[in-house]
């Protein structure tokens, strides 16, 4: 309940950080639902970023991942801004609000495409296997709300939500291409697991392993939350 309270607040004020570009918006005469569709296209263009590095970036090359994370918040951002938008304009509509959940699904399972390929076409295997993990969790979540609240049962609970994925997944891509480009490269084996490598991507594949396990313990959360209430 803590965790939730704090994320409305910082919402909150994202929401008011936002509000003289939404107002920009609202002059252009731009509609709500053409933001979503732009949210979209640029989750789509981050995850051709990671196909085109998979195919022809060399191993550890950081420059991929990094503008796959910036163009990630990016999208983010427009998935803020339409529904702020459909507020402000008061063109909040049913179709609108479904269009909007509908490309939200599309668009997470854009970006895991393009995570998955790129890692697998890099030979970080175990790491895709944990991305896709991570995808399947994010789609429960996701399905579990929707099938819920088709019942009459609010069931918003949860550690990992759509926005948190978002920048746990953008925020890390950012941080390793950073790290990588003023650090340079690195890489630790570990006695214990000779497998096993601690370097640079690590920056990005751990919190997608957080996520694997999150997203689908936040599946549980919810899952209970509803066996309890109806």
């Amino acid at each position: 309940m803590q965790t939730n309270l704090q994320w409305k607040e910082i919402k909150s004020g994202a929401y008011k950080f936002l509000t003289p570009s939404v107002s920009l918006l609202k002059k252009t005469g731009i509609t709500p639902n053409i933001v979503t569709t732009t949210g979209f296209i640029l989750t789509t263009v981050s995850a051709v970023i990671l196909v085109v590095g998979g195919e022809v970036g060399e191993r550890g090359d950081h420059r991929y991942i990094a503008w796959f994370g910036i163009i990630t918040l990016l999208a983010g951002v427009f998935d803020m801004l339409d529904g702020h938008l459909a507020r402000l304009t008061n063109k909040m509509t049913k179709f609108g609000a479904f269009y909007d959940s509908v490309l939200d699904r599309y668009s997470e399972l854009v970006m895991f495409l393009g995570i998955c390929y790129y890692l697998v076409s890099q030979d970080f295997l175990l790491s895709s296997i944990f991305a896709f993990i991570a995808m399947i969790g994010s789609i429960m979540v996701s399905y579990i709300r929707a099938r819920a609240e088709s019942l009459n049962v609010e069931c918003k609970v949860g550690l990992m939500q759509r926005p948190e994925r978002i920048l746990t997944i953008g925020i890390s891509a950012i941080t390793y291409g950073i790290i990588s480009h003023f650090a340079g490269d690195f890489k630790y084996a570990m006695d214990s697991f000779p497998y096993l490598y601690i370097e640079n991507i690590s920056i990005f594949t751990i919190p997608i392993f957080i996520l694997a396990v999150l997203t689908n313990y936040t599946a549980y959360q919810r899952l209970n939350h509803c066996y309890k209430n109806m």
